[in-house]
């Protein structure tokens, strides 16, 4: 019997396009998104960071109500901090970006973002629009809804709060809550049409709980009537687990934030209030009213009844018999007019017929990268798990479009193995993440393209179409190309295949700080992305600075190696701040000054950032008095760099090294970010720390949040801390002391070292502390009552006690010249001859 072939399209869409391993669904699961394909209804999210999500309520839409469902973070998360590793800002965003797409691998949900940066802590949501640059913003967020065509949209926060809580929490919800009345005027931003229609939602709700009450009591006395209701906490037999504990593990996906969550059973009820729209009849269905079925596109009723037989007739045992029944509803999905819910179902119903075949198709790189120019050969593996005749009939590397034709049956259960080799373009992009690629402002990354805005992640840079025939048609399914390993201990691992430099540069350090006018030694970490290159290496560097030797030049052999170059550069005689930047040119005159970062941890995909590879060279006015440190690492930062770029020289400690007799070898003890609340054992050692100062020494704690701190009393004598912080940067500073050592030795302290600070001024200021302390300095920003707590200095025995809750820790880093005088007069305590 002859078929008509006929083309299907067979994508295989996942969230983190980045290197993981194929989802291999049991029969349980191809189940429930069989079930999916009957929904047709969609919710979205909204909030401002990454950890704001409600994943309880996402994995409940998503799994038990099967709607397509999202959650719209307005910003990566930039402005936190890291719990687990040292980075901070775009690095920080680039991490909490693939932790949210690893909470929606579980929980079911898709992922979007704006364009707005997390510049970090925010009071009010007028000083958030100004710095996010609102219409922009709002563009983004009415994009989203645009594209996204949600019937139900859900704000995290309240719009009816400013204030009350972060200014980006409250300035989610207002953004939504104007967005409503706008995505369906094709007046606003029409030049969006070109790409998606006016879209208008349903109806518009806020996540409302007892915490917005103010207490469980108030909450449960408090008017319910326009509030929707619903049991959150229910099971799943086929999963076996309650849709808390999946969410749980969504949650718990939030590592650099410390966000591990235990995972709980039983009833839980959710509430949303309803804002906008049509009210629902039933205040227990938030989709009530609204057409979820298939009837809602047109053609669509057959559809609806086909999947209805599908779900009934399922086999378990064999999943496979359904794929016959698969084919022909997806030809009538093909068929269909409705645009948008045509190509959501064929993501569906292509990911269920390729689980229902047990079909495995991967296609994998020799390397986890390759130069522009260079070629490679990948090796490919498809298997057919099924007893349903399948035919491979072509390969195709996109977008090179190197094909390869096959005329290969894929008997059940038997491995088909081969190879094809492309050559990347020479004028290939480099892997990276694509709103770093051009140069942002504090509050606003730079995406021209409107197809990327909102876009998780980059799209996968190559791919492997291959082409089958089933049934007498023709489908294809796309793969993206990908370094598998196997590790001794992990197994087998994943990794993204990605586009490096011929040639990357690395600088040790983002900035270097000269003290005095002496060189200093600057050392270029040269690393090949291929094979036999040669260039010529040199320091460019600013007027009035100079730099010996002139060039190097460079010659690797091996792909991967590094060569480690030396230069002398001596500062000019003056305090200034300029830059120097590393720069390659190879034999073709093809000049490279990019420095490659990755970024790997077990729980996401392995990062790439491919950035200017230029540092910070500060000629500092500075002096310091005594030499050595004692550092305990808290939650991450990059302090003890810092203070060795002036000239201490610092030994990180290991909590249980801090015995009084290793401390007091130390001309400083310093506690680093958050260390109170995160290292376990120092409650056992707060004691040593005290007898150390005691003793003579100095220990210089900093910020750590109100809660949960880990010891009775921080300090030698009270003092509690608050959840107050000064977020303006440019705030002013007033000296309160301006007498005071601290201000004057060895280093004399004016309003000038409070200039070009980042962020913020500092958080968690302690808000009580016992008159034994002496308050330094007072800032707050604009309207607020003054914070004296920000820097407190205690004598105790013979030595110096210092709280700080003034972010050193995103000052040093980037070399803010007044912040490292300041803080090298902290260390400098006592160890001077007064005059």
């Amino acid at each position: 019997m002859k078929y008509i072939i006929r083309t299907i399209v067979l994508f295989l869409f996942m969230q983190a396009l980045s290197a993981q391993a194929p989802q291999k669904l049991n029969a349980g699961e191809i189940y429930l998104k069989i079930q999916k394909l009957n929904f047709l209804g969609t919710v979205l999210y909204v909030a401002a960071h990454p950890d704001d999500e409600n994943t309880r309520l996402i994995s409940y839409f998503s799994n038990a109500v099967n709607a397509n469902t999202a959650y719209l973070s307005i910003t990566r998360g930039d402005g936190g901090q890291n719990l687990i590793g040292p980075e901070v800002g775009n690095e920080l965003g680039v991490m909490r970006t693939q932790e949210l797409l690893q909470a929606r691998s579980i929980d079911g949900g898709k992922q979007f973002f704006t364009r707005a940066n997390d510049f970090g802590y925010s009071k009010h949501p007028d000083e958030t629009f100004a710095i996010w640059n609102k219409k922009e913003v709002l563009s983004d967020v009415v994009w989203t809804i645009r594209k996204f065509k949600p019937d139900v949209i859900i704000n995290r926060f309240d719009h009816r709060s400013p204030g009350s809580t972060h200014g980006h929490h409250t300035g989610s919800a207002m953004l939504s809550f104007e967005a409503f009345d706008l995505t369906g005027n094709p007046n606003i931003y029409p030049e969006q049409l070109k790409f998606v229609d006016a879209w208008q939602p349903k109806r518009l709700f806020f996540n409302t709980s007892w915490w917005f009450y103010g207490s469980q009591e108030k909450f449960e006395e408090a008017d319910k009537s326009n509030l929707v209701s619903f049991d959150a906490g229910i099971y799943y037999p086929i999963l076996g687990k309650s849709n808390t504990e999946i969410a749980a593990e969504a949650r718990s996906m939030h590592k650099c934030q410390g966000f591990g969550s235990t995972g709980s059973r039983g009833s839980e009820n959710e509430y949303i209030e309803f804002l906008k729209g049509d009210k629902p009849s039933n205040m227990n269905d938030p989709f009530d009213g609204i057409n979820t079925t298939w009837s809602r596109v047109q053609g669509g009723v057959q559809i609806g009844k086909e999947v209805d037989f599908l779900i009934k007739d399922f086999d378990f045992a064999r999943p496979y018999l359904s794929v016959k029944k698969l084919i022909n509803i997806r030809t009538m999905i093909v068929n269909l007019k409705d645009e948008h819910w045509k190509n959501i179902k064929l993501q569906e119903i292509d990911e269920i017929i390729k689980q229902c075949l047990g079909l495995y198709a991967e296609t994998t790189s020799p390397n986890p990268s390759a130069s522009p120019g260079e070629t490679l050969k990948t090796r490919i593996e498809i298997i057919n798990r099924s007893p349903i005749d399948l035919k491979l009939t072509s390969i195709n590397i996109l977008p090179v479009n190197v094909k390869s034709n096959f005329d290969s049956i894929l008997a059940n259960n038997i491995d088909f193995a081969s190879t094809m080799e492309f050559t990347v373009p020479k004028n290939a992009s480099f892997s990276s993440p694509y709103w770093l690629d051009k140069k942002g402002t504090l509050g606003m990354y730079t995406v021209d393209d409107q197809l990327l805005r909102g876009t998780p992640e980059n799209k996968s840079l190559y791919n492997a179409e291959y082409a089958f025939e089933l049934y007498g048609k023709e489908f294809k399914l796309t793969s993206p190309i990908v370094y598998k390993t196997n590790d001794q201990v992990k197994g087998e691992t994943y990794e993204p295949f990605e586009i490096m430099p011929a040639f990357s540069v690395k600088l040790l350090s983002d900035v270097f700080i000269f003290p005095d006018e002496l060189s200093k030694e600057i050392l270029v970490v040269v690393k090949a992305g291929k094979d036999n290159v040669k260039g010529s290496l040199e320091l460019c560097h600013p007027n009035g600075w100079t730099v010996s030797p002139k060039s190097y030049a460079v010659e690797i052999d091996k792909k991967g190696a590094e060569q480690t170059f030396k230069f002398e550069l001596a500062p000019p005689a003056d305090q200034e701040e300029n830059y120097i930047v590393p720069l390659i040119m190879d034999q073709d005159s093809v000049s490279y000054t990019n420095t490659v970062k990755i970024i790997k941890y077990d729980h996401i995909p392995t990062q790439t950032l491919v950035s200017d590879a230029s540092s910070k060279v500060v000629k500092l006015d500075i002096k310091i008095k005594g030499k050595t440190v004692a550092y305990i690492m808290g939650a991450g930062d990059k302090i003890p760099e810092s203070l060795e770029q002036i000239g201490y020289e610092v030994d990180i400690l290991e909590i249980d090294e801090a015995s009084v007799e290793k401390l007091i070898q130390y001309d400083a003890l310093i506690i680093g970010i958050r260390a109170y609340n995160t290292v376990d054992r120092i409650q056992f050692y707060q004691d040593n720390f005290l007898e150390y100062v005691n003793q003579g020494g100095t220990m210089i704690v900093q910020y750590n949040t109100s809660r949960p701190v880990l010891v009775d009393q921080l300090g030698p004598y009270p003092l509690e801390l608050s959840r107050d912080r000064v977020t303006d940067e440019n705030a002013e500073v007033r000296l309160l002391k301006p007498d005071h050592e601290v201000l004057n030795y060895p280093n004399k302290i004016t309003s000038k070292d409070f200039e070009n600070w980042q962020q913020e001024r500092g958080l968690y200021f302690p808000g009580k502390w016992d008159n034994k302390y002496t308050a330094i300095l007072s800032s707050n920003d604009i309207n607020e009552e003054p914070l004296d707590g920000g820097l407190l200095i205690a004598t105790y025995g013979k030595g110096y006690y210092i709280y700080t809750g003034y972010s050193w820790f995103r000052e040093l880093p980037p070399g803010v010249a007044g912040a490292y005088r300041i803080f090298a007069n902290l260390v400098s305590i006592g160890k001077y001859d007064r005059p």
